[in-house]
């Protein structure tokens, strides 16, 4: 261990910042927080939200961020669409025009679901109608999905240290624009742990405002040197090489008369997660367990679709190769 107020410390934070600036692609400060992201998704709201959201849900992940913004106060408007689908431009566009939104919130790769949202074209609709602000969870998206912070105008965007990160749970990750830290420093109810004020304070000095999880930054330096050396294009073409790997062997398995799906619609899919829908008389937490037997992790559907699904996290630091041995170990359990 060493202490959390001095020059170690600050030296460590000064050594990831560069890498975590690359990989959101941005030139904004990276902020660090000891939480879950789930924390991060209330700081989006206390900070960012002035008095009224709009929550874009498709999937649980969504849902949860507009049971944040309800459960800080705060009048909020739910746009829902079928899981597994993505939200358009002019749908939002639309939505916008019906009451005085001042932000949005959005999940970038919904996790429940494997639903990819188109972030550019969101914030480019929700800038359009006024001083409005897209709030992003990309939780399962940065590190692993392509997304460009400063290019695609995001105010905000968070994410967990593991998912795409590869890293022990127990770290998450911000970035946050000029306007919403300046909303921040009107709000009087922004609360203490999660004061993106204080954030941008001591970041500025290689600090945190609260006690870090000084270990698992230990394993963040590391991680954020191997995801350098790789690149983080070259890991975003890894990951989109797995993810389109995924969605075609489930085509050949349904050209073979074996009931599966991708629930995603093509245009709207993640290339870090795929949810699956299960052959008719098989369930996902069966399908789940078998696959545990045989040494493999994967995941049934979530919440109220846990067993009408499975999903495959392609993410971190997974290979094509080592994908190709668990799909031949799911084909053998989904036609025993």
């Amino acid at each position: 261990m060493i202490g959390h107020r001095g020059k170690d410390i600050e030296g460590l934070i000064a050594a990831v910042q560069p890498g975590l600036q690359a990989i959101f692609r941005t030139q904004r400060p990276v902020y660090l927080s000891t939480s879950s992201a789930t924390g991060l998704m209330e700081a989006a709201v206390r900070n960012g939200a002035r008095k009224r959201v709009l929550s874009l849900v498709n999937g649980a992940f969504s849902d949860r961020f507009y049971r944040i913004s309800l459960a800080c106060g705060i009048e909020t408007d739910k746009l829902e669409v079928p899981l597994g689908n993505g939200f358009s431009a002019d749908q939002l566009s639309s939505a916008l025009k019906g009451k005085d939104y001042d932000a949005v919130t959005v999940v970038h790769s919904e996790t429940a679901t494997g639903a990819l949202n188109p972030l550019e074209q969101l914030a480019k609709a929700a800038h359009a109608a006024g001083d409005v602000v897209l709030l992003v969870d990309s939780v399962s998206g940065v590190a692993g999905a392509r997304i460009e912070t400063d290019g695609w105008g995001l105010d905000y965007v968070l994410t967990g240290a593991q998912k795409a990160f590869a890293l022990p749970p127990g770290l998450a990750f911000c970035a946050a624009s000029e306007n919403v830290l300046e909303r921040a420093k009107q709000k009087k109810d922004r609360g203490i742990y999660f004061d993106l004020i204080e954030f941008d304070k001591y970041i500025r000095k290689n600090q945190t405002p609260n006690t870090p999880a000084v270990s698992l930054m230990f394993a963040l330096q590391v991680q954020v040197e191997h995801i350098m050396a790789e690149g983080i294009e070259a890991r975003w073409a890894r990951h989109d090489e797995m993810a389109q790997r995924t969605w075609r062997w489930v085509d050949e398995l349904r050209e073979r008369g074996v009931g599966i799906s991708v629930l995603a619609p093509e245009g709207y899919r993640s290339p870090t997660v795929t949810c699956i829908r299960v052959p008719e008389g098989q369930t996902g937490s069966a399908i789940n367990s078998a696959m545990k037997a045989k040494g493999f992790v994967i995941a049934p559907g979530y919440g109220s679709e846990k067993d009408m699904m499975i999903r495959i996290g392609h993410m971190g630091e997974h290979t094509l190769d080592e994908l190709e041995v668990l799909l031949e170990a799911l084909g053998e359990v989904l036609t025993a």
